[in-house]
């Protein structure tokens, strides 16, 4: 039997995570051979969730050797990981191209720590995080604001479907919070580095462990258009943008997918053609509806991607994308008007109309369909100007690489104030004459809720210094994919430690448990993101190497 006596061996656990890295080669090369992901669409699934979790293992070898405790985490870990990789594979072994139970010289290492034991040892042992000075400045800093202005608003705003408090987003700005990817030239704190998406990481999870709503989603919609202006914006652009969008003098809503298409963004229908705004000046006027735009109402402009070549043929080339001007409007809804504009030979007058979408939860920012007719937008809003044409969807895709890191770290925070409220409410709770925290299911649940939050935390980390140097698109997806799954168990359980009470709405718990859910839609719903992404890149590297 293990228990807490029982020492880590590291080096099995990176012997265990190599047979699990030969295991998922063998079963992608396989896939590559019978037609890829688009054709087998279950096994590259799985092979994407699977790899996923291999790498958040990987990334915790180097984690392990700085401490006792750590080492035991990714000891348990790595045996978490190996349990799902065979529930994923048991039966479907022919489907992946292995012999049957090709793990099965795990199997010693899973028995001594998937033991409940050993589990259960880790149960109040969430781990240290090992960040540099300034890392822990980021870090207390933001868990500051966090507590003290964006906690207190947190119930209110979700029960009551309310806005985001104008206090927090004048506070974040002052505190930095909109600039942390602003190069410094522009206004912004961004000095480039290792440190630079790191803390945004742990700035991103300080502010989600008090609010997703309302804290954690609110640095990442600049976030977005700051990394499309960074990458491909005019000298110009960026002298006019990017100082507004570090101080929050401009706030950005992203309008990317459409009613017809969600995460299919290359078959986009919204269309930007040229027409003359006022006086003759070069622009365009901009044709459909987008849906899903956060922060929509709120926001000063839009980051819209459109269709600016109509030969649809072209799929992504054909797509520009549009800083769009736009006045503050109600949350429950809005409607404007420009001044006409000629189109056609004869003058039309643009609208926009904004219709909020009831959500379960996530609430605070609240999300819209938007409607344009004819809404004129500058040529200088044309991102990266005439070389900007045909060239959006990979200025936007520069901000959604970041925007999944942003989401799994999002995702770390609200796991974190999950296992932290299930926790206290196992400390307190005295059940049959004993406290539930004293019950070994319970510390079982409890322990490896810290393992895979510690985990996931550490991956982010791995992934950030990656993305500082120009590298870690897959990992992000990876990152994204594993922990947003991950989140929705964590916060599951937190519900049910908690009882009855965890169905009730006076218990913070409920809020996560809804929010979470959303995790694994936005920013790349998890089927598309394995399937289309992190599958299909694993099929081309193992077909090229």
């Amino acid at each position: 039997m293990a228990d807490s006596t029982t020492p880590p061996d590291l080096q099995t656990a990176a012997e265990v995570i190599d047979l699990a890295d030969r295991v998922v080669g063998k079963a992608v090369r396989h896939l590559a051979e019978i037609g890829g992901p688009d054709t087998h669409q279950v096994l590259g699934y799985d092979l994407a969730h699977a790899a996923s979790g291999v790498a958040t293992a990987k990334s915790l070898l180097d984690y392990a050797n700085k401490g006792d405790i750590e080492a035991r985490i990714t000891c348990a870990f790595v045996a978490d990981m190996i349990h799902d990789l065979i529930t994923r594979l048991a039966g479907r072994e022919h489907v992946w191209g292995l012999e049957t139970a090709p793990l099965r010289d795990a199997h010693g290492f899973l028995a001594t720590y998937r033991d409940p034991e050993f589990l259960s040892s880790l149960a109040e042992t969430a781990g240290p995080r090992h960040l540099d000075d300034d890392m822990e400045m980021v870090q207390d800093t933001f868990r500051s604001f966090a507590a003290n202005v964006i906690a207190p608003h947190a119930e209110h705003v979700h029960r009551t479907n309310a806005d985001v408090p104008e206090e927090i987003v004048s506070g974040l700005a002052e505190i930095g919070a909109f600039g942390l990817s602003v190069p410094a030239e522009y206004g912004g704190y961004s000095e480039g580095g290792d440190d630079e998406y790191t803390a945004m990481v742990v700035a991103t999870e300080e502010l989600s462990r008090a609010s997703l709503g309302i804290g954690g989603s609110l640095i990442t919609r600049p976030e977005i258009l700051t990394r499309a202006l960074v990458k491909g914006g005019t000298e110009a652009q960026k002298q006019e943008w990017l100082p507004k969008l570090a101080t929050a003098e401009v706030m950005p809503a992203v309008a990317v997918t459409e009613p017809d298409y969600g995460s299919d963004v290359a078959g986009i229908k919204v269309t930007a053609t040229e027409a003359p705004g006022p006086g003759g000046a070069p622009g365009y006027v901009i044709n459909g509806v987008k849906t899903w735009c956060t922060f929509g109402a709120r926001a000063d402009v839009l980051a819209l991607l459109a269709r600016t070549d109509p030969d649809r043929s072209k799929t992504h080339r054909g797509l520009s994308l549009f800083i769009v001007p736009k006045p503050r409007g109600d949350a429950h809804g809005f409607e404007f008007t420009q001044d006409p504009v000629a189109v056609d030979g004869g003058d039309r007058i643009g609208k926009m109309e904004g219709r909020p979408i009831d959500t379960i939860g996530y609430r605070g920012m609240h999300s819209y369909e938007i409607a344009l007719e004819d809404w004129w937008v500058s040529a200088d809003h044309l991102v990266g100007e005439a070389e900007g044409l045909g060239r959006g969807f990979y200025h936007q895709m520069e901000g959604f690489e970041n925007g999944r890191l942003q989401t799994a770290a999002r995702a770390v925070g609200v796991m974190q104030a999950a296992y932290e409220s299930a926790l206290d409410y196992a400390q307190n709770r005295n059940v049959f004459g004993t406290n539930i925290v004293d019950y070994q299911l319970t510390r079982a649940k409890l322990g490896r809720m810290a393992v895979v939050i510690q985990s996931a935390r550490q991956f982010s980390y791995a992934v950030a210094t990656l993305m500082a140097k120009g590298q870690g698109a897959m990992e992000a997806s990876m990152v994204k994919a594993y922990v947003c799954k991950a989140a929705e168990w964590v916060t599951r359980e937190a519900m049910q430690i908690h009882g009855g009470m965890g169905y009730a709405e006076e218990y913070t718990v409920s809020r996560l448990f809804v929010d979470a859910r959303v995790l694994s839609i936005f920013e790349g719903a998890d089927e598309t993101l394995c399937l289309k992404v992190i599958a299909r890149r694993l099929v081309a590297d193992a077909t090229t190497s």
